[in-house]
Order: C-alpha cells, then structure tokens, then sequence
C-alpha cells in the first residue's frame, strides 16, 4: 500500500513543469523529476552542485545547512549563469521513515517574469525620465479640474516654482483665460476620447496669458469611465511671434503694394487675375472686386498678351523671366486707352515651377500728352521761327527795293513836265508810273505782312469783308463752274482787326477753294457766332488733303501745288500768322477725294470797360 503511494507520489511530481529533485544531508540526489532531467540532465547518486553548478564545491546559493540545522523551509530567487536563466528555488526539509532529514529542492525557470519585469521597470523610468524632462508641458488631471501630476515644463511654462502648490489650482478658474474653452475642450474630449492641436490661451501665476495647443486623451476606470485627462501642452509663443511677423510682413508687404501709385497686377499660370491694388483701380476703373478670378486678357488689346508672356520668357529681351519699361496700352473700363509701360516678372516656386506673373504699370498718359504738347509747341515755335525769318525777308527785299522804285517814280515825275498832255508819249509815261505805284503799294503790303503790328486795327465787321471777298471772286468762279453757297448770321460782335489782313485771309482761302475744284464743285461759306467769338467756315467739294499732310499745310514754304508759278507755300502760313497774332485759331478738316473744310475764329471785340466816376 504505502509502495503504491510511493508511486503516485513520482507521478504527481514527472507531471510537475518544475524541476524537483531530492538530496541527503551529504548533498547526494536521490530523486529528480523529468522537468529536472530535461533541464539539468540525469543525476541520482551525484552531488547536487555537480548538477546544478557543474561545480565542485557547494552551490553559492545553497541554504542546505539552514533547512537541515534549523528545519526552516527557504526561497530565493537565483540566477544561474551555466543555464543563463533565473529560477525561483525553494528548499523544504522532509522527515523520512527511517527518522533521517532529507531536502526536497524546488526550481521554478522565472527568467521571462524577470525579463518583463526588467523592461517595465526601464519602460517605467523612461517614461518618468520623459515626463520629467520632455520640452512639452505633461499633465494628468482629474475630471472635475484638479491636477494629479505636472512635469516641471509646463511649471516653467506657467512660472510656478513648486509642483505642491501648482497641483491646488482650480483649472478652470486659475488656468484658463476663457472659461468657454475649458467647457469646449471638456465637451470635444468627452465625445470623441480625445483632443488634438486644440488652441488656447492659459494664464500664467503672475496673469500674463500663454498661447497653448494642447492635445490630450481621457484616463479610464477599469470599468471603462472616464475619470480624468492626461495629455501635452505646446507652448505657442514662438510660434505666435512667428505668425506675428509673417502677419506683419504680409500686411507690410500688402500695404507696399496697396499704396503704389502705380497698378500692380499679379495672374496665376491660367491667366485668372489674384492682385489688383488700389492704383490698378484708380489707373484702369475696375474696382478690385470686379476683376479678381478674371481673365487678365480682358485688359489686353488684340494678342498683347501672349506678346508680353513671349518677351517675358526670350532672352532677347530683358532676361528670361523679366520685363521691364515695355510700352503698352491697357483699356480702360470706360473703353479708352491708357498709355504707359509695363514691367513684369514670372514667379517661380522652390522647385522653379512658374506659379504667377506680378507686373507693375505705370500710366504715362500725361506724360505721353505733355510730350505731344511740347512737340506740337516746338513746331508752333519752328512755324514762328519760320514766319519770323519770311518777314524779315520780306522786310529787307521791301526796304532794298522801295529806293530804286522812288527813283524810278520821280523820275517818271519829271519826264511828264517835259511831255504835253496830249503827246501819246505822255500817255505811256502815266501807265509806267501807275504801274510802278501799284508795285510800290505791294511792297508796303509786304511790309505790313512781316510786321503786323504795326497795321491798324478797328472794328470791322466780318460780314461784310467776307461779302467783299466774294464779290470780287464771283466772276471767276463762275467762269470755272464753282457754285457758291452763302449763309451770313446776324447779330455778330465787331472784331478788332486789320482788313487788309483779314483780306488776306479770306483771299487765299477762297483761291485755295477754287484751285482745289478746276473741274467744277460747291464752295459753302458761312458765319457764326456765340458773342465770344465769330467763325467763318469755308468749304469746298474739291480734291481734299491727304491725311499725312494735313498738319503740315500751316507750315511755312510747304505746298501741295506742283505748278510752281501758282504757289510756294507762303500763303497758308502768313494766314495763319494772321489769326494767331489776332487771338485766334485756323482749324482744317479734309477728306482725300471729298473736300476741305477751314474754319477761321476770331475773338469779338470786348466793350470798354466803365470808368469810375
């Protein structure tokens, strides 16, 4: 009976995972168990350390004289390096039948306990020596708003010396700024178990504000209720004073761009207008919100604006990319051009890709206008300089011939005396001399051409020296079938003038008419006036002006007529030196092929003004 216990006993002790063996008091193995063969390999009648230790002498470890002596069942937990693992060893002394004290030695293999335990002690201190010395702010709180634990970052963040008093604030009254964002955060956190990159403004121990991103999770109960939050906290100051300054460089950079006098235009690569600044409002009348998302051609006439892209990307130009002081017109919204020059560049991002074009135009229409001004004034100046040099011309070929011309007169004079009246010969002398007074008169005409200053001017009515003119023209015309059509208005103010060079005037227009009609034709004259001033239009149906010579018809020795014996340009130019030193203006509108319009206006003579009594 007690051999088939014996028995059971064994097997009770080969299904053990534990190695089990048992010695005498000399150290010697009576019995080892399977798990202990399979670890330790067959050792019954060997000592216990050649076993265990592969050693000679006891183990270091060994208790054996502890539980013999004292009968005292021991533990510990023993690393051996033959097997490079840790066991737990528990030796327990037994009594056997014969009175004898035997060790029963228990060896349990707890080396992957001890391996999980080592990490989660390191896990454990990495995760302190993170919580301790991350740049971030780390906390744990409480759901109703108390903290449980803090890294001395965020303290420094918030400027509190001690983490004792840091965890007896109220968060909602001591940390935020906004209670608001504290019920917003609780709210987002409740309902999704997390918060991310949330910004926040929280106050320091001394009430300054600190700009925050905070991202935390909930803590859970085992029974899976929210009990707390644990999260970070990113101190945003940098960041804000970075936002800050690119804000201000922005705002900088726009009110550069707002503030030019000049329009700076900017287009993405589809042509669809991103900039439009104050000056392209007040340059091109479209207000910013109209244009912005729209075509930029819409400003373009015809294919400039595939021009510009051109120029901008050939090197013949300005270099590839680049565009400066290019002359362009834009439209305007009201449908007129706008001269000025354009300057332009393509904008490339990191990679070099083009992502925009910005230009900059600069309207030069007044610029453009005073120039046309100017020029228009210098040739004004060259047609005075012109009629300046005639006149004196004439003045000295008058003065150089009046002498001999006085010489011939007297003594024509004196040849009559001797001559009876009734002498044939007499007869030819007073021809000779009438002749040479009608020469004599011409000269001083020329004269007064070159000075006209010094004619005398009255109230004349013009009217009637129109009337004069073609009176004495109207014989002539008919004979080369000219019609004319005269309208005259009434009421018209005086007009201080010289007639002779009113007649002047009038003479070469009317001859000018006729010539431009030899095959016949209309001549309309006509008179207006609107108290300031009086206007004489001359039309006629005849060959017109070629355009490119309109501007010049006014200057002096220029002539259309290829007959030199009719013209050489001195008639139009003295007329118009005749007006001007007037007050007035000769306007011309022609149509090759059409006919010729001159309109010639007079300032009306201003009534004295009354003394005072």
């Amino acid at each position: 009976m007690e051999c088939e216990k014996a028995l059971d006993l064994i097997e009770i002790l080969n299904a053990m995972e534990d190695g089990v063996y048992i010695t005498s008091q000399d150290y010697t193995v009576e019995f080892m168990n399977s798990a202990m063969v399979r670890q330790f390999g067959p050792g019954i009648g060997k000592k216990c350390y050649e076993i265990v230790n592969n050693s000679e002498v006891l183990c270091p470890w060994c208790q054996a004289s502890t539980v013999f002596s004292d009968g005292l069942r021991v533990q510990s937990e023993v690393y051996i390096p033959r097997k490079d693992k840790t066991y737990r060893i528990i030796e327990v002394p037994i009594k056997n039948q014969d009175g004898t004290i035997s060790k029963l030695n228990i060896y349990r293999d707890i080396t992957d306990r001890k391996d999980q335990e080592l990490k989660l002690r390191a896990t454990e201190q990495d995760y302190r020596r993170l919580f301790e010395n991350v740049a971030a702010g780390v906390y744990i709180s409480s759901k109703e708003g108390r903290f449980i634990d803090a890294n001395q970052a965020l303290l420094d963040m918030l400027g509190y010396a001690s983490k004792d008093e840091f965890l007896t604030i109220q968060i909602q009254k001591d940390l935020y700024v906004r209670v608001q964002d504290r019920i917003n955060f609780q709210q987002m956190i409740e309902d999704e178990g997390q918060v991310l990159n949330y910004p926040v403004d929280f106050k320091r121990k001394d009430g300054s504000t600190l700009p925050v991103l905070l991202t935390s999770h909930t803590r859970l109960d085992p029974a899976g209720r929210v009990i707390g939050y644990e999260g970070i906290c990113m101190d945003q100051t940098q960041v804000a004073r970075m936002q800050q300054k690119v804000r201000e460089a922005r705002d900088f950079l726009n009110n550069i761009i707002q503030s030019s006098p000049n329009a700076i235009i900017g287009a993405d690569m589809n042509g669809k207008i991103i900039i439009w600044n104050t000056g392209a409002e007040e340059t091109l009348g479209y207000p910013a919100a109209e244009v912005l998302g729209r075509d930029v051609r819409m400003l373009y006439s015809g294919d400039m604006a595939y021009e510009v892209m051109r120029k901008m990307r050939s090197p013949e130009f300005t270099g590839p990319g680049k565009l400066r002081a290019f002359p362009l017109t834009f439209m305007h919204k009201d449908g007129t051009p706008v001269e000025g020059t354009l300057s332009a560049s393509i904008i490339r991002d990191d990679t070099g890709r083009e992502v925009a074009s910005v230009g900059s135009f600069v309207d030069l229409g007044e610029r453009f206008e005073m120039e046309r001004r100017l020029r228009r004034t210098q040739e004004q100046l060259l047609q005075s300089e012109k009629l300046a040099a005639m006149g004196r011309l004439t003045s000295q070929l008058a003065h150089e011939l009046n002498n001999p011309l006085y010489g011939i007169m007297n003594t024509l004079e004196l040849m009559k005396t001797e001559i009876k009246p009734d002498n044939k010969r007499r007869r030819l002398l007073e021809m000779s001399l009438s002749e040479t007074v009608r020469l004599a008169d011409m000269l001083r005409k020329m004269l007064s051409f070159s000075k006209p200053d010094q004619e005398e001017r009255t109230p004349v009515d013009i009217n009637t020296i129109v009337d004069e003119i073609m009176l004495l023209h109207e014989k002539q015309l008919r004979e080369v079938d000219i019609k004319t059509r005269i309208e005259y208005a009434r009421g018209l103010g005086p007009v201080l003038a010289s007639k002779n060079q009113l007649r002047q005037v009038f003479l070469n227009m009317v001859s000018n008419a006729k010539d431009a009609m030899p095959d016949g034709g209309l001549l309309k004259v006509s008179t207006a006036g609107d108290g300031t001033y009086v206007r004489v239009e001359i039309s006629d149906t005849g060959t017109g002006i070629k355009p490119e010579n309109v501007g010049r018809i006014f200057d002096t020795f220029f002539t259309t007529k290829t007959d030199s014996a009719r013209g050489v340009g001195l008639g139009l130019s003295v007329c118009y030196g005749f007006v001007k030193d007037h007050g007035g203006d000769i306007q011309v509108e022609s149509s090759w092929g059409q006919g010729t319009t001159f309109k010639i206006i007079l300032p009306v003579m201003r009534a004295p003004e009354p003394q005072p009594s």
